[in-house]
């Protein structure tokens, strides 16, 4: 969304320098390496990179303006902004960008799913608006990704925008909702995501439910129990959604709500009730979750049910989500280790234990910003993956005894767990045990980077 001069330094309360050499219209970029002649340069802060640093290298690749908070980093004969906090401005006007922007907005939030629903919804979305849907790319879902995506909107091109937010700090999603100003927010889970930072579950449910904010129409997880506690505060009535076989949803009472089994997708409004058959393959029963929150969201921007079920075989997840990898010696590894909290580790363990395999390796890292709850989660999870039938459990990272422990408490014997402490340690373990028809599931936060033990095993 390329925005007028004026509403620019309108929304930034930019001082304006070299005016006369300023484009009538400004489309923002923050990277070198996408810049267009004619573009406007906003030099933006991180903890490893200072934008400041290319404003020059911008401006020879055809920057005709720059906005930045540091006056000395001006070029004079060039049009330059000069704003109190770069990111703010950035936010600023993306969100005067999304004021300007005609079509409808869906917001995702939630402790796990956030970029599985996203990308599940966009290609639901497809059945009726076609191309003309923009989603946020991978997990660009903070104040730097989120505005990113509101400047990237275009009425020309665009009806529907499905935008992913996400929170490492209490109150960021009410930042995120403030300039993005969602119709539709789904809520996919309240879990433990974060707990370290955010100080206390209570903050991090205010955080998460923040999304609903600006007056978004409210879809929520019917077994979620901060969507059940807090659902009486919204002004109007949440559009529900659940797994079909769930006793929740067996006695809800609600106005809607959206059900899904494998075969069968159920939309009840009040005592109207319609049956789809349908055909769900998305590996986990958290998936199925993901996928009704998705349809449920679509039937609000007004997507016809029978439009969407011919859709539902061909929907497919987004990378590092459940990835099934058959090696040269016939063991299957399922990378699913993008990233991890409690509530999704014990998610992928029962998807796992629904693989076929000769003999089930559960390669768990640990995961992060638990606080003190942090032994106790590794612990359960550990014992989830016991109860799970996991025939061998391989722990890595800062609580792997603690994942070991759980896991023997619940009846797996110590010959069968094993830790290690690094990853090329864990794939000599598995080159050494594997078998051809094992699977194997790989499973932890993302500073484990367990992707290179699918890389080793790949060598």
């Amino acid at each position: 969304m390329s925005l007028s001069l004026d509403s620019a330094i309108a929304a930034t309360r930019a001082e304006l320098f070299d005016g006369a050499l300023a484009p009538a219209l400004l489309r923002i970029v923050t990277d070198t390496r996408t810049i267009e002649r004619g573009d406007t340069f906003l030099a933006l802060r991180g903890e490893n990179f200072d934008g400041h640093v290319y404003v020059a290298q911008a401006i020879a690749k055809g920057a005709a303006a720059v906005i930045v908070d540091q006056p000395q980093a001006r070029v004079p004969g060039t049009a330059t902004l000069v704003v109190s906090d770069t990111l703010r401005a950035y936010m600023a006007l993306a969100g005067a960008a999304r004021a300007a922007f005609r079509g409808k907005v869906l917001a995702i939030t939630g402790s796990t799913g956030k970029t599985t629903t996203k990308v599940l919804a966009a290609q639901l979305l497809a059945a009726r608006f076609g191309e003309r849907v923009l989603a946020s790319p991978a997990n660009e879902n903070n104040e730097i990704g989120v505005s990113k995506l509101l400047l990237a909107a275009s009425n020309e091109e665009h009806d529907v925008l499905v935008v992913e937010m996400g929170a490492r700090n209490y109150g960021d999603i009410a930042a995120l909702v403030a300039i993005a100003r969602p119709h539709i927010g789904i809520l996919t889970n309240v879990g433990e995501a974060h707990l370290e930072i955010m100080g206390s579950r209570e903050r991090l449910a205010e955080t998460k439910w923040a999304i609903f904010g600006e007056g978004a129409r409210a879809v929520l997880n019917l077994d979620d129990a901060v969507a059940r506690e807090r659902a009486p505060s919204l002004p109007r009535d949440a559009r529900w959604f659940a797994a079909l076989d769930t006793d929740a949803a067996l006695e809800f009472q609600g106005r809607s709500i959206t059900l899904i089994g494998r075969t069968l997708l159920r939309e009840r409004d009040g005592q109207r009730v319609r049956d789809y058959d349908i055909d769900v393959l998305l590996p986990g029963k958290h998936n199925r979750y993901n996928l009704a929150a998705a349809l449920a969201a679509a039937c609000e921007l007004g997507v016809e049910v029978e439009a969407m079920v011919p859709l539902v075989p061909g929907l497919h997840l987004p990378p590092g989500r459940f990835e099934s990898v058959l090696l040269r010696n016939g063991v299957r590894v399922i990378y699913d280790a993008y990233n991890a909290n409690a509530s999704g580790m014990i998610a992928a363990l029962d998807a796992f234990a629904q693989e076929p395999g000769a003999a089930h390796i559960a390669v768990l890292a640990s995961m992060a910003e638990l606080g003190s709850e942090a032994p106790a989660l590794h612990e359960r999870v550990g014992a989830h993956a016991a109860a799970t039938n996991v025939d061998w459990l391989l722990a890595g990272g800062e609580f792997a005894q603690e994942l070991a422990r759980g896991a023997h408490d619940a009846g797996l014997s110590w010959e069968r767990i094993a830790t290690f402490a690094t990853n090329d340690d864990a794939v000599r373990w598995l080159r050494e045990r594997s078998r051809t028809g094992d699977v194997v599931l790989l499973k932890g936060s993302r500073k484990y980077k367990l992707e290179e033990v699918l890389q080793g095993l790949q060598v």
